[in-house]
C-alpha cells in the first residue's frame, strides 16, 4: 500500500553547497523507497526495517515546488537541486504517479539546474524534459564554468549481479543501470557514476575498484565518485543480519571496522580515495565533477 501525504514544504535549502554533488537544494518527491537497498543510510531511522512499508507519495510536491521556486527565482537564488538525497526519484511507482516528472516541469519553468541521482532506468522517460533544463538553466555565478544545467549520476555499489541482488533486492540490475548511462550519454548529457557505498571486504579490493572505474570509462562516464558505507541504528542491525546469512566470515571484520564510528576509520577512507584517484588517472576520467 502506498501512502499519500501533503507536506508543507518540499525544497530543502542547504546551509552550504555540497562539495561532491554541487547541490544547494534537495528535493525528495517520495518518502522511503521501493528498491529496499540493505545498505541505505536512511535505514538508520525508525522506518528502516523495510523501506517498502510506509512508502509515501508527496502528492502536492509540484505545487509546493512551483511556489518555492518562484520565490527563489525572484531573489535570483539559483543553484543545483539534487533529485534526490533520501529516496529514489524514479522508482517504480513514479511510473504511476509522475510526481518527479511534474517537479521537473517546475524546475524547467523556473530555469534551475538539477542533479539527478538515480539507480533507475525510468529516468530515460524524462530525457526530453532534462534536455530543456540543460539548455535553459541559470547556473550560480561561481559554477558558470561548468556549462551544464543537468548532471546525471548513476548509482552503483557492486558490479556482480548475484551480490547486487543480495544488497539491492528490488533495484534494476547493474547492467541495466550502465545501459541507462549509455542512453544518457547518447542524449548528450554530462553524466557519471557514483560507486557509493563501496562495501568493505565485498566490493572494495584494488581489482574491483579498477574494474569499476574501467567500466565507467567504457560506458563514457564523465566522472566517478567513490564513497564509503554508513551504518547506524536499525540499518546496522539489518546489514549485519545479511552478512551473517551470506558472508558470516566478514562479521568480525565489520564489527572491528565499525566499532566506534558509523563509517570506516579515516585510514580506510583515505586508502579508498587514493586508489580511486589512481584508477581514474589510469583511465583518464575525472574523480568528482570538478
Amino acid at each position: 500500500m502506498v501512502n499519500k501525504i501533503f507536506p508543507k514544504t518540499i525544497l530543502n535549502r542547504h546551509k552550504k553547497r555540497d562539495d561532491w554533488f554541487l547541490d544547494d537544494y534537495s528535493l525528495n518527491p517520495y518518502q522511503l523507497c521501493e528498491f529496499n537497498c540493505i545498505y541505505c543510510y536512511t535505514r538508520g531511522s525508525k522506518y528502516g526495517e523495510n523501506m517498502k512499508h510506509g512508502l509515501t507519495v508527496k502528492v502536492n510536491a509540484p505545487t509546493l515546488l512551483e511556489r518555492e521556486l518562484l520565490k527563489r527565482s525572484k531573489r535570483k537564488e539559483y543553484g543545483f537541486i539534487a533529485l534526490s538525497s533520501a529516496t529514489e526519484p524514479w522508482m517504480y511507482i513514479e511510473g504511476k504517479y509522475g510526481i518527479t516528472r511534474k517537479c521537473l516541469e517546475m524546475i524547467a519553468k523556473f530555469r534551475f539546474p538539477v542533479h539527478c541521482l538515480t539507480k533507475s532506468t525510468l529516468i530515460q522517460r524524462d530525457l526530453d524534459l532534462l534536455k530543456e533544463i540543460d539548455k535553459n538553466a541559470i547556473l550560480p555565478q561561481d559554477l558558470s564554468n561548468l556549462k551544464h544545467g543537468v548532471l546525471i549520476t548513476i548509482s552503483l555499489s557492486i558490479l556482480d549481479e548475484k551480490i547486487a541482488k543480495i544488497f539491492e533486492p528490488n533495484a534494476p540490475k547493474p547492467k541495466e543501470r550502465l545501459e541507462t548511462l549509455q542512453k544518457v550519454k547518447e542524449g548528450g548529457f554530462y553524466a557519471g557514476v557514483a560507486y557509493i557505498p563501496v562495501l568493505p571486504f565485498i566490493s572494495d579490493s584494488d581489482e574491483q575498484l579498477n574494474e569499476m572505474i574501467r567500466i565507467a570509462k567504457e560506458f563514457q562516464a564523465d566522472y566517478v565518485f567513490v564513497g564509503t558505507l554508513t551504518l547506524y541504528g536499525i540499518g546496522k542491525e539489518l546489514y549485519y543480519k545479511i552478512l551473517e546469512n551470506h558472508f558470516p566470515e566478514l562479521v568480525p571484520k565489520y564489527k572491528q571496522l565499525f566499532r566506534i564510528f558509523n563509517q570506516p576509520n579515516k585510514a580506510f577512507q583515505l586508502r579508498l580515495e587514493k586508489k580511486a584517484r589512481e584508477f581514474c588517472e589510469k583511465y583518464e576520467i575525472k574523480y568528482k565533477i570538478l
